[in-house]
């Protein structure tokens, strides 16, 4: 048998254990990743138009879009999300939140080998 002594000494050790690991795992949780280091986790898994989509979404809807771009790096970071992620997807998952994101759009024709804008071509078409 154990005299009190000991158990207590024991108790004490187990507690000072315990709070020890509680401390690093709250410093873990609350340590946010850096700027830089969120468009690196992003940069692996982003391809096609999603910078575009998302740097839009910034621009109008910047509280909103920042949460996003954090889960988003939380559920990457996590391995909770392993496939790339296209800008149309992006774009779906800002319209399923319920924020409709104004992107540019260009139409450009391919004539004669010459990309031209849509602009261009209706100029050429009434010049004639």
């Amino acid at each position: 048998m154990m005299s009190d002594r000991e158990l207590e000494a024991l108790r004490k050790k187990k507690l000072k254990q315990m709070k020890e690991y509680a401390k690093s795992k709250t410093k873990v949780e609350t340590e946010k990743p850096q700027e830089g280091d969120q468009r690196k986790v992003l940069n692996r898994l982003f391809v096609g138009r999603a910078w575009e989509v998302l740097n839009a979404a910034k621009a109008q809807y910047p509280e909103a879009a920042k949460q996003i771009e954090n889960t988003l790096v939380k559920l990457i970071t996590e391995g909770k999300i392993r496939s790339r992620i296209t800008g149309e997807e992006l774009y779906g998952l800002f319209l399923r939140v319920g924020l409709r994101v104004r992107l540019q759009t260009r139409i450009q024709v391919l004539e004669h080998g010459k990309v031209k804008s849509l602009e261009e071509k209706i100029k050429e078409e009434t010049s004639q």
